[in-house]
């Protein structure tokens, strides 16, 4: 983050009338420095997002380094860990892969974070770059290697990352969507589990983030329907048995992908997907000091949109991707289950009843009462606990997969 100095909330709604062209003109941190130091360490204390799987003590080696809300310093200072991890396993690789692999985890957790939530400076796209790298290096490692797929699209191309397991015979896929600040790196971390179970998984940049080829836009949807395609006509895919899975801004393409692609998925997880409300100028404007999200929300926000550089550019793109107002919620949808939390400051749960309250089709839902974002709390119902214990047997049921 820049530091800026906090802004009146008499300045910000002058800004958001205005449209000002210095974006950071018009955003406030959220945090303070100090704020920010605490918070991220106390996540990093319960394994919580977005620092699952750091160690607490180099967290807060990390954190003991800034002196400023800089995002070059942050990445910088996030980095010098990502390079020890780098370092470590190279050093590793020829007599000891199995251990390099777990320190190429680790160098690329680090490096992410370092990036995080968007690469929206030089520090931060050196971070993303070694990110990248590190997760590479890792996929090479696992048994069987991790494929990288290269879709042609419109003179560029969709990067994604398909895992196989080792079973014989067409295979069930999950299509996993990265969310706002999530990458197909953690879409493909998450679902390797499902591997185990013979189902395969295809982690893929949501339009407007990571790699993703295009922006988004109303439309855009069509980036994952040619991912599809290109999958689909693999052999080793069962074709019958194929499900997407979409978290916080990726559950709005998995809904979108529910009607659009009905005949061809089986099963679509949606959690806490955006769909209306989200959208609104009043959700924008609790944006500015929405503290659920760690930083940097209403910029990472900007960065997904093409063109968008002022809040009020920005109100005019969100107003346009509501989903109901393109329409999709009254069509047919492949079965679903919708995951979310009452208490969610990010997509409120207004966007969820809608969504529930919709169409024709039977919806199944885990709704979490006292949940926040993702139906997540601080201790309980944590990331991690969701997936094993509600995504991930849903979806086994859902592609008849052999449970555990």
């Amino acid at each position: 983050m820049d530091a800026i100095t906090l802004a009146p909330l008499a300045v910000i709604a002058a800004a958001l009338a205005l449209g000002i062209n210095d974006a950071g003109a018009q955003i406030a941190p959220q945090r303070t420095l100090e704020e920010l130091k605490a918070e991220a360490q106390a996540r990093a204390d319960r394994n919580a997002y977005p620092l699952i799987g750091l160690k607490p003590e180099e967290v807060r080696e990390a954190l003991g380094r800034l002196t400023s809300l800089d995002r070059d310093a942050w990445a910088a200072s996030w980095s010098i860990i990502g390079e020890r991890y780098r370092s470590k396993a190279e050093s590793e690789l020829p007599r000891a892969p199995a251990e390099a692999d777990k320190d190429f985890v680790m160098a690329w957790r680090y490096f992410s974070f370092a990036r995080w939530p968007v690469p929206n400076s030089p520090g931060k796209q050196r971070a993303y770059e070694k990110a990248l790298a590190a997760f590479i290096a890792h996929g090479k490692l696992q048994d069987p290697p991790l494929e990288v797929l290269r879709v042609p699209f419109e003179g560029k191309e969709i990067i994604a990352y398909l895992q196989l397991p080792r079973r014989a015979g067409p295979v069930p896929l999950v299509l996993a969507v990265s969310g706002l600040d999530s990458r197909k790196e953690d879409m493909a971390e998450r679902f390797q589990p499902m591997l185990a179970h013979g189902v395969a998984s295809l982690a893929v940049d949501a339009p407007g983030t990571g790699e993703a080829p295009i922006k988004v836009a109303p439309g855009a949807e069509r980036m994952l329907t040619r991912l599809l395609d290109a999958v689909l006509a693999r052999p080793e895919i069962d074709k019958s048995r194929v499900a997407v899975y979409g978290g916080s801004f990726g559950g709005y393409w998995s809904t979108i992908l529910a009607a659009s692609e009905r005949a061809r998925l089986s099963a679509v997880v949606a959690q806490s997907p955006p769909v209306d409300e989200t959208f609104s100028p009043a959700m924008l404007e609790r944006a500015l000091t929405n503290t659920e999200y760690l930083f940097d929300y209403v910029p990472a926000g900007m960065s997904i949109y093409p063109g968008v550089e002022t809040l009020e550019q920005l109100r005019a793109a969100r107003a346009e991707t509501s989903l109901k107002r393109q329409g999709f919620l009254d069509r047919p949808m492949a079965p679903m289950l919708v995951i979310a939390g009452v208490k969610d400051t990010q997509v409120p749960i207004a966007d969820i009843d809608l969504l529930l309250h919709s169409g024709s089709t039977p919806k199944d839902a885990w709704i979490n009462p006292q949940g926040g974002h993702m139906g997540r709390e601080a201790t309980g119902w944590t990331d991690p606990a969701i997936f094993k214990r509600v995504t991930m047997p849903w979806l086994l049921r859902a592609l008849e997969a052999k449970a555990e």
